[in-house]
């Protein structure tokens, strides 16, 4: 992901937490598949981290995503001249 953003582009990403697995509403099945706000902030510690917030919604998304999720959202802007 942070190869694919330009020098000065923003990463937006919204995944699933690994307390999803408690869930099963959707979404992966493997924790390794999963995020984290540490293994976020240290992947992107590079980066000025506009947002990152942890939060439990409702989802509607088809039969495969529905109900309670455990959510985590990161906006991160790559610095200029990477």
């Amino acid at each position: 992901m942070k190869q694919a953003v330009k020098s000065g582009g923003r990463l937006l990403l919204q995944g699933y937490m690994p307390k999803q697995l408690e869930y099963r509403t959707g979404g992966p099945s493997a924790v390794e598949n999963l995020y984290t706000e540490v293994m976020l902030r240290k992947t992107f510690a590079d980066w000025e981290i506009v947002l990152l917030h942890e939060h439990e919604e409702v989802i509607e998304e088809g039969s495969a995503h529905a109900g309670r999720s455990a959510l985590i959202d990161l906006v991160a802007r790559k610095p200029t001249g990477r």
